[in-house]
């Protein structure tokens, strides 16, 4: 979409919201004013409703933004932290090896499936121990 900002990756790897930030003022029926942090300014502090979420009082599902680590660029890395599952597809000619990856900042109901051979070459320390389960 044009003039849309994303936060890092697109699709599951991306952050669904970042937050909790105090609403400054309400402006019309259906967009609200945002007190954002100073790293944001290049960020449009008007959102409409359905970009916002009611903040959860539980702080295990609170991502700070210091944690995320924001770029200038207003993108972030994805760091894989364990190998969770593995399974092998079989293709028309050729079988296709997946493993699946729980990522930091992440819950276990939103690990990814990945490219097996591409998760190796990128991050060869989750497999040394050979513990990719099967």
């Amino acid at each position: 979409m044009k003039g849309v900002m994303r936060f890092g990756k697109k699709g599951n790897l991306s952050p669904r919201y970042i937050g909790p930030y105090r609403i400054a003022k309400r402006i019309g029926k259906v967009a609200y004013e945002l007190e954002l942090l100073q790293e944001l300014t290049s960020v449009p502090s008007v959102f409409h409703v359905s970009m916002l979420r009611t903040c959860m009082d539980d702080p295990l599902l609170i991502i700070p933004t210091e944690d995320i680590s924001i770029k200038d660029s207003l993108s972030y890395e994805e760091i894989p932290v364990q190998i969770l599952d593995r399974q092998v597809r079989k293709l028309r000619t050729k079988e296709e090896a997946s493993v699946k990856v729980l990522w930091r900042n992440q819950f276990v109901e939103e690990a990814t499936w990945e490219a097996e051979e591409d998760m190796n070459r990128r991050y060869p320390h989750l497999f040394e121990f050979g513990e990719v389960p099967n």
